[in-house]
């Protein structure tokens, strides 16, 4: 526990004198929480016409269960703000990917990854250092903004409307899946890392991790399904199979020998 302890304390030395990383875990909180705060404000006393939201078709089957026992300004809200919440399911997988994918070749290319791998530490515990240093800043940086989230929407809109984020679906999806995410994202990132020689490709082949994200949240803004306590539930559960198949894949590719000798 000793040498997972220092390998964290030696990650956060390391990856937090970047730029990319510093910008990663400080702005894009920031950013992502403010930004539906301003649409929020901006559109409070609009009615869902008004904001660009198809009503054609009955509000039970466009809106689901959302509309039961909400006026249509407060469904429509409500439902522009689940849309919004998908954010701080990007969260918990931007931030680590930039730090872990930047851990391994980034490392490499200061030249302080041969000493570490040089001591009698094992690849397990190197992993598994690596990957608490870089999901625990997203998840602990995430949570916190969901809370301030909260707490805004709270303040800006209907005790009706702010209730929707402490539902058991979003409670879930922030505070399990998103930390499963980041595990899923990590894994992903160091898996590249170790095998590219260069930070910047690392970066980007591990950021299309957050493809399915982003489809995720196209498909609720254009209304083609809604989140639901199942499907998040299940997604829950699917995530813990593939990181704990994850974590073995990624631990069984880290080839510490041939990242010596094959890097120069």
């Amino acid at each position: 526990m000793d040498k997972i302890k220092t390998i964290i304390d030696k990650e956060w030395a390391e990856v937090f004198k970047n730029k990319l990383v510093l910008f990663s875990v400080a702005f894009l909180p920031i950013i992502l929480t403010a930004l539906p705060l301003i649409t929020l404000y901006s559109m409070r006393g609009l009615g869902a016409e008004e904001m660009g939201v198809d009503t054609s078709a009955a509000p039970d089957e466009f809106f689901g269960e959302l509309c039961v026992g909400l006026s249509e300004a407060d469904c429509t809200q409500v439902y522009m703000l689940n849309i919004f919440t998908l954010l701080f399911m990007i969260l918990p997988v931007m931030i680590p990917v930039t730090i872990a994918a930047y851990s391994i070749v980034g490392e490499k290319t200061t030249r302080s990854l041969e000493p570490l791998l040089a001591t009698p530490i094992t690849t397990a515990e190197l992993i598994l250092g690596k990957a608490i240093a870089a999901v625990l800043p997203a998840v602990v940086v995430t949570w916190i903004s969901y809370a301030i989230y909260m707490v805004a929407v709270r303040l800006m809109s209907s005790a009706a409307v702010s209730g929707q984020l402490m539902q058991p679906m979003w409670l879930l999806a922030v505070f399990v899946v998103g930390p499963l995410l980041a595990v899923m994202a990590v894994c992903a990132a160091m898996m590249i890392s170790s095998r590219v020689t260069d930070p910047r490709t690392a970066e980007q082949l591990a950021g299309a991790v957050m493809m399915p994200i982003i489809l995720l949240i196209l498909g609720q803004s254009f209304g083609l399904f809604l989140l639901s306590s199942e499907l998040v539930a299940i997604a829950a559960v699917v995530l813990v199979v593939l990181d704990a198949a994850l974590i073995y894949l990624t631990v069984r590719m880290f080839e510490r020998e041939t990242i010596l000798t094959r890097w120069k």
